[in-house]
């Protein structure tokens, strides 16, 4: 039988976070090939973007240190699982799906020292 081994991260690095408005979030979500899913977790509505994987990333990784290049952010009290942009540049709604991401140990830790430590 082969062995199944779990080993989560014991550590996130973020090297950037920005507080945006709500719709400048799902405006970055936007993009020619369509729309990229947004994360919630406990009254935070955010994405995040990772570093390309070099040998030090990878390195890292395997070590259980994550890295986000940048969190963009904004309060949204109640899960929605799917958000309306309305734009006319876009002549009518896009829609944005959002992820429940609660079940995730790394991003409720994060949101809450993100509510602890950002004034917003």
């Amino acid at each position: 039988m082969v062995k199944i081994s779990y080993a989560p991260a014991d550590e996130l690095v973020v090297h950037e976070i920005l507080q945006v408005s709500k719709e400048d979030l799902l405006r970055e979500r936007v993009t020619p090939a369509g729309t990229m899913p947004l994360c919630w977790c406990d009254g935070v509505l955010f994405s995040f973007s990772s570093l390309p994987m070099s040998d030090d990333v990878t390195r890292d990784y395997l070590k259980g240190k994550i890295h986000w290049l940048e969190v963009h952010f904004a309060p949204m009290e109640k899960f929605t699982p799917i958000l309306a942009l309305n734009e006319e540049e876009y002549k009518g709604s896009m829609n944005i799906r959002v992820i429940d991401t609660t079940v995730s140990r790394m991003h409720k830790d994060f949101v809450k020292w993100l509510k602890s430590n950002i004034k917003g």
